[in-house]
């Protein structure tokens, strides 16, 4: 299993984070997919990673923890799950803390992604969502 987690102290309240976060669609556009559907707790994204294209079905998943999380239901990984976190960073904001554990599926990848990209790619992903919680509330 593989690990990507990346923090960001954003200068909004809680609650303003946690609705930006929740507006699925737009928050997961942010991350740069070329492809977001967005239909009750399912999201379907289509991402175009260098030669590869990825696509993958998941799904909202209650956790009691986690503003927001979600599981792969459909796509490359054996299994990947991604969370968002918030905590309170006093007069400096929220801390916003996503992380996504993934096992790939080496039959389905191949020689054509390795777990190096896929934790470049998602540090990349979190990174622009961040971007966009900044300039959204900012």
């Amino acid at each position: 299993m593989q690990t990507v987690t990346v923090a960001r102290t954003i200068a909004a309240p809680a609650e303003a984070v946690r609705e930006a976060i929740l507006d699925v669609e737009p928050f997961m556009r942010a991350a740069g997919f070329d492809e977001v559907t967005v239909d009750g707790d399912e999201i379907h994204l289509v991402n175009r990673v260098g030669i590869a294209t990825i696509e993958l079905g998941l799904e909202r998943v209650d956790d009691p923890t986690a503003v927001l999380a979600y599981e792969q239901r459909e796509g490359i990984f054996e299994s990947m799950r991604t969370e968002y976190h918030l905590e309170d960073a006093g007069v400096e904001g929220t801390r916003v803390e996503a992380s996504t554990d993934f096992a790939l599926d080496v039959a389905l990848v191949g020689d054509l992604l390795d777990s190096t990209i896929i934790r470049r790619q998602r540090r990349k992903e979190l990174d622009a969502q961040f971007d966009h919680l900044e300039a959204t509330l900012g």
